[in-house]
């Protein structure tokens, strides 16, 4: 850590002070790793230094091949990777026979109700008995994460919502995979910041948002799939 800004080196130490706390005080706690490059820095601490933190990913069906390369890139690298959930079959296979494969275009109801049956059905499951979620979500990726805290009460998955890296930068996220050779998604490298699924998942151009990339045929304000809708915030930072 010696090459990286001493602010990155204190943020670090914060960011793993707030996860074993979180392994200790909020046990049993879970990492839901999206395989993003916020999540590529908390696999290698979480890896490395606090190994109670089990993780878990969801693959929607729909991941670019570059995803499943990483997880794979991780698997070498740390001898361990996330544990995976999928979409209940039954339901999504009613969904594809009543709107098509691609209805998520047609509506933001039908996006959200995609999102749903590939996301938040499979991550209430692999929150079932949790008391709390570790996420890498950050403050500047979106107008909907302004107001994030470090801890918050998420009530709708009845649980502590634990975000470490909320006053992280990009700058920093990019600094910390740099300095530590942390595997990463090839697509980052082609001008994808943040990485969903494939269909759902574009390129931005220079000076557009991290966000643009994401669901880039709907407004702002209604870029989130449902996992992290805020409704009520706790202190703690």
């Amino acid at each position: 850590m010696s090459t990286l800004p001493q602010a990155l080196q204190d943020r670090i130490a914060h960011t793993l002070e707030v996860l074993r706390r979180a392994a200790g005080e909020d046990a049993p706690v879970a990492f839901a790793n999206s395989l993003g490059a916020e999540d590529m820095v908390l696999t290698d601490l979480i890896y490395r230094h606090v190994p109670d933190v089990e993780d878990f990913t969801l693959d929607t069906g729909r991941l670019p091949a570059e995803t499943y390369d990483l997880l794979e890139d991780v698997r070498v690298r740390y001898g361990r990777a996330p544990r995976i959930y999928f979409p209940r079959a039954e339901t999504l296979e009613e969904y594809i026979s009543s709107h098509g494969p691609n209805a998520f275009y047609n509506s933001v109801e039908l996006r959200k109700s995609c999102c749903a049956i590939r996301k938040i059905e499979p991550l209430r499951r692999a929150l079932r008995g949790r008391k709390a979620w570790v996420t890498g979500l950050r403050r500047e990726q979106s107008v909907t994460r302004h107001e994030l805290a470090v801890r918050e009460w998420d009530e709708g998955n009845g649980l502590f919502k634990i975000n470490p890296l909320a006053d992280w930068s990009e700058a920093d996220v990019w600094a910390y995979i740099r300095a530590h050779e942390v595997p990463y998604n090839k697509l980052h490298d082609k001008h994808y910041p943040s990485i969903g699924c494939a269909p759902c998942t574009r390129a931005v151009t220079q000076g557009e948002d991290v966000r643009a990339g994401r669901w880039w045929w709907e407004l702002p304000e209604s870029k989130e799939c449902g996992l992290h809708i805020r409704s009520a915030a706790g202190a703690g930072a």
